[in-house]
């Protein structure tokens, strides 16, 4: 009789331990957007800033990617040249931002 008092009815329950791996899950994922978040430095996502960003610079691939507010745009030149509006556009030069932040704009 002694030993049933001191055993905790708790053990028993099989669904325990999936609650428990569903917590450990829950915080790795956590764990892993937030480590992706910085190793990427997309830290400028979550502040009230306005921002632009160029991935690929150059490239054919080159994606221009913009944040007014809470709005986040997605600027693709090769696709959106290609769509129904026809407005097209040209490279007409390239911009440098030297070390001091200064950018110069040269025309091509």
């Amino acid at each position: 009789m002694r030993h049933s008092l001191l055993r905790n009815h708790e053990e028993d329950d099989p669904m325990s331990t999936v609650s428990n791996l569903f917590d450990v899950a829950m915080v790795f994922a956590v764990a892993l957007m937030v480590a992706l978040v910085s190793r990427f430095n997309m830290t400028e996502m979550f502040s009230q800033d306005d921002f632009s960003m160029v991935k690929n610079p150059g490239k054919e691939n080159m994606e221009i990617i913009t944040k007014e507010g809470k709005k986040i745009n997605r600027y693709t030149p090769s696709k959106d040249q290609s769509s129904k509006n026809q407005n097209k556009g040209k490279k007409v030069g390239v911009a440098y931002q030297l070390d001091n932040g200064e950018i110069i704009y040269v025309p091509e």
